[in-house]
């Protein structure tokens, strides 16, 4: 659209003429893209969610959770002392993160502030460089006292092993990663707020969907090893089992990697990354200590993920939520009162070219803008989160019985969660809060009391108490 169709637009829409029906045109239509990806994305999670990843009647009815069942009075004490000791960093850097962010991106404070740190830049992409790079960096100070607070908590309860100058390191990576992520997302989209003013939501979904694709797919190649050095799983017996037990399981892998998380932590854990040719079993070096039968277990457990493309189904319902929320974000930034409120001018100092400020753009098109995109784009996913959490619960305890159907081995699973959670300290009761946020897992009871429930419809002896 050009210069002179938007000084046209605006002149009719303040003459009042046939000029502010063009202009509802494009919120409309955004309006109603937003409506049908969210739609899709619902109905694409309400019938390919495992609800229940064990379908069939179990005898006897479930089994209830209890950790008092298989963890030991000083076990449950000290999951209980742990998670009291990490709770108020978490929650406390959560709220001053979510605050800050709304803070600045809802009042002229972020404007303000991204004025004042690219006043001495003119051309247009350094000022959304830095801006990016100055507000990313502004949340990451103001967040390291918690996440300080809660290293300290992980030495004293001996889940750390990093020294602080390592620990540092790692936080620099960190927010090296989100500057390059950030500025990539935050160039392309005001690209197109500028050259398409009215309809940049339909590049920025489709651009959006494309980029979180990308991301996931090259995660594993171009993140991962910025933080973790990985090698193949040594020849032996170990290695031969696994890989025997993924082709039984018709998973084409050819590698299992062992990643040097003990430099650290002290906690067990696997995980799959990537799809396709980028996707890897990823085992943590601190888990190659535990009996071969539970590491086999937590081998299937990811085998399940990978079998079902958990990560690329993930990835594709991701996508189309991204593309939705770009329809949304333009219905926002495109709100006079909102853009207002946040001390940015909905014509824009520059939307004629002629301004002082003519370098930034007008309203959604200002790179001082940035605070309230990050602000909205904060409160969408914090929004999003206990629906994910929700979802992804349903998608590990399809895995747990995908791992319970290849070894059939219900002993060896219960004993395995038990060992994982006493190493890595996990909440064994997690109040609603908890699930609602943070829990991307069933926890262990609940875990543990599934694998009752498949001996049981499977007519295996059901694994004791272990007690």
């Amino acid at each position: 659209m050009s210069e002179a169709e938007t000084d046209q637009d605006r002149a009719g829409h303040a003459a009042g003429t046939s000029g502010a029906v063009p202009a509802r045109r494009p919120r409309i239509a955004a309006a109603v893209t937003a409506a049908v990806l969210f739609a899709g994305v619902a109905t694409v999670l309400a019938r390919t969610t495992p609800w229940n990843p064990l379908p069939g009647h179990v005898p006897g009815g479930h089994v209830r959770p209890d950790p008092a069942l298989d963890f030991t009075p000083a076990e449950i004490a000290r999951s209980r002392a742990f998670d009291s000791a990490v709770t108020p960093p978490a929650y406390s850097g959560l709220l001053v993160g979510l605050a800050l962010i709304l803070v600045l991106g809802l009042t002229p404070l972020g404007a303000r502030f991204l004025g004042r740190a690219t006043a001495k830049l003119r051309r247009r992409p350094f000022l959304i460089v830095l801006g990016t790079m100055a507000l990313t960096t502004l949340l990451r100070v103001a967040g390291l006292p918690f996440d300080i607070w809660g290293e300290s908590v992980l030495r004293r309860y001996g889940l750390s092993t990093q020294s602080w100058p390592a620990w540092l390191v790692d936080q620099a990576k960190s927010l090296a990663v989100t500057w390059v992520i950030y500025t990539i997302a935050l160039l392309l989209l005001y690209a197109l707020t500028r050259r398409f003013p009215r309809y940049w939501w339909t590049g920025a979904a489709a651009g959006g969907f494309v980029l979180v694709v990308f991301a996931s797919f090259v995660y594993p190649l171009a993140v991962e090893p910025v933080f973790n050095k990985f090698h193949s799983l040594p020849a032996g017996q170990l290695r031969g089992d696994l890989l025997a037990m993924a082709r039984r399981d018709g998973v084409p892998v050819k590698d299992v990697l062992v990643a040097d998380a003990s430099r650290r932590t002290t906690s067990l854990n696997a995980y799959v990354s990537g799809f396709g040719s980028t996707r890897r079993i990823v085992l943590y070096d601190t888990l190659l200590k535990s009996p071969p039968a539970q590491v086999e277990s937590i081998v299937g457990h990811e085998l399940g993920h990978a079998k079902r493309d958990d990560v690329l189904w993930g990835t594709l319902v991701g996508a189309l939520g991204v593309a939705g929320a770009m329809c949304l974000l333009y219905l926002l930034m495109t709100s006079p009162r909102l853009l207002r409120g946040a001390g940015l001018d909905p014509g824009g100092p520059g939307a004629g070219g002629t301004g002082p400020d003519a370098r930034r753009g007008g309203g959604a098109a200002d790179p001082r803008s940035i605070a309230l995109v990050l602000a909205l784009v904060t409160a969408g996913t914090t929004l999003a989160a206990p629906v994910q959490n929700l979802v992804s619960r349903h998608i590990e305890a399809r895995a747990d019985a995908h791992a319970l159907d290849l070894t059939r081995d219900p002993s060896t699973f219960v004993s395995m969660q038990h060992a994982l959670s006493v190493r890595n300290i996990s909440d064994l009761d997690p109040d609603t809060a908890e699930y609602v946020l943070w829990l991307t897992h069933p926890s262990a009871p609940d875990r543990i009391a599934m694998a009752r429930d498949w001996a049981r419809l499977h007519g295996v002896q059901a694994p004791p108490p272990l007690r």
